[in-house]
Formats: C-alpha cells, structure tokens, sequence
C-alpha cells in the first residue's frame, strides 16, 4: 500500500488515495501505523476517498484509531495532498460537514493552504479566562501567562477527561495574547493523541475566537476579524466575521501544508 506523510504546522499526519474504495484498515492497523516506534508516527491518519456530492471526502483517524471528527490542519493537508493527486477543485465532505478550500501558494512540496471552517455557533464562557468552542471538534480554551513554562500536558489532562465533557472528552488549549508581537499564542493537548501537538486547527480557530470575545476591539476593523496565531513553531492566520450573540460566519484557516514523505507498506 502507497502512503503519504505530510505535515501541517508541525501536526502530521499518513494519508492514502482511497478513492477506489480498496482500502479498509482496522483500528489496529491505523494505531500500529502512526506509532512513532514501531510505525511511521503521525498525529492522525486520513483517507482521500470519492464522494457522490463534492469533489472528495475527508475520513480522518486519530493516532488512537477513533474518528468522526474534523482536524483543521488535517483538512489543510488533505487538500494538498488532492492537488497532488491531480485535483483542481477543492470542496470536499468531513465528519463536521461541507468544506472548501484555496491553495494561496504552491512551491511544490510546500504549500500554503486557505482553508473555510465550518460556522461557529456552540460557545460558552465557563469563567472570565476560559470558553468552551465547537469548531468541528470540541474544544476549551483558556488564557494563561507564562505559556512557554506552561505545564501543558498536567493542565490539558485535567480539561481532557473532566466529567461533564464525557464520555467523548475535549481538547484543551492554552493562550496567550499580551505580547509585544501582537500574535496570539497557542499550545494545545490533543485526545485522541492523548499529548501535546506542535498544533492544532480546529484548537487555533477556537482560540482566535476566544482572544476576539476576550478583546474584541485587538482584533476586528470593519466588520471582518483578523488573528495572528503562533503555536509551537508555526504562524497560522485565523479570519471570520461576527455575527448575532456568539455566532460566527466565514471561518477560514491560513497555514503551510507540506509533503514530508511518500512510503511504501
């Protein structure tokens, strides 16, 4: 079988071309696969498959082997992971719905893609520095100082299995937005994962919502809202436009997806 390696800001993740249907992998197999000892290691692994409505869907695995979930920088690889395959056009169907993107920039095995996310309108604020956001996948976002001290993995455990978002569970991010950059700062654990990862889509688009209901007035000039986000190495863009009460439309996410590998198994 032909795999394919890409990364997305340090998230990476094993796609394949199953288009044709041919490939069925057990949960086994997708959790020896992206085994960072004994397998290739990835974060998570997706099959390109055909799709009867759009140009292609996005079936996407954790490294745990569990799915039904969107992953941001997995729908930005797998978009670049299509032109490769010879695809033009790139609306495609995900567990969380309708997508589309745009490839801003293409160097060959670098690529930068433009991704819409899906419209936001779960959130909650649980206290003055943390929110619970549904942006495809479930997520708590708290604002911290000192994030490059930040225990992640000890805090994120915590959020992670807290009763009340059982028995699927949550992701938990950790932001920063008081520096003299004027970037917002990310770090997140991810289920599934069960760890922290270089980044996570769905968890910078989540955040850059919280920083903009935190303070509104940072991030928003004429009606369309703008956040700078950096997680662990790299800087990703989150864009979308307010709407009534906590709702948000237009939700795109701006990020390099790179091919790291082809392997044969």
């Amino acid at each position: 079988m032909k795999l394919y390696k890409y990364q997305g800001a340090g998230n990476d993740f094993i796609l394949a071309d199953n288009r044709d249907g041919s490939i069925s992998l057990a949960t086994e197999e997708i959790t020896g696969l992206c085994d960072r000892h004994y397998g290739i290691g990835a974060d998570g692994l997706m099959l390109l498959e055909a799709s009867g409505i759009y140009d292609f869907k996005m079936t996407y695995f954790n490294s745990d082997g569990s799915g039904g979930m969107m992953c941001g920088n997995g729908g930005r690889c797998i978009v670049a992971f299509a032109a490769d395959c010879g695809l033009t056009h790139f609306d495609f169907e995900a567990a969380d719905g309708f997508h589309t993107a745009r490839i801003l920039e293409n160097s060959g095995k670098r690529k930068t893609v433009m991704l819409k996310m899906k419209n936001v309108s779960e959130v909650k604020q649980e206290n003055g520095n943390s929110w619970f956001i549904d942006t495809g996948t479930r997520h708590i976002v708290r604002f911290v100082e000192g994030l490059d001290c930040y225990d992640v993995f000890k805090h994120g455990r915590e959020i992670r299995y807290r009763e009340e978002y059982g028995p699927v569970g949550v992701n938990a991010n950790f932001a920063e937005s008081g520096r003299s950059d004027g970037v917002l700062h990310v770090r997140t654990y991810e289920k599934g994962v069960e760890a922290e990862t270089c980044a996570c889509g769905t968890g910078i688009t989540a955040s850059a919502i919280a920083a903009y209901l935190r303070e509104p007035g940072k991030w928003a000039a004429d009606g369309k809202v703008h956040v700078p986000v950096r997680a662990l190495k790299d800087v990703l863009a989150v864009d979308f436009v307010p709407g009534p009460g906590m709702t948000f439309t237009d939700v795109w996410l701006t990020g390099p997806a790179v091919k790291v590998a082809e392997i044969e198994v």
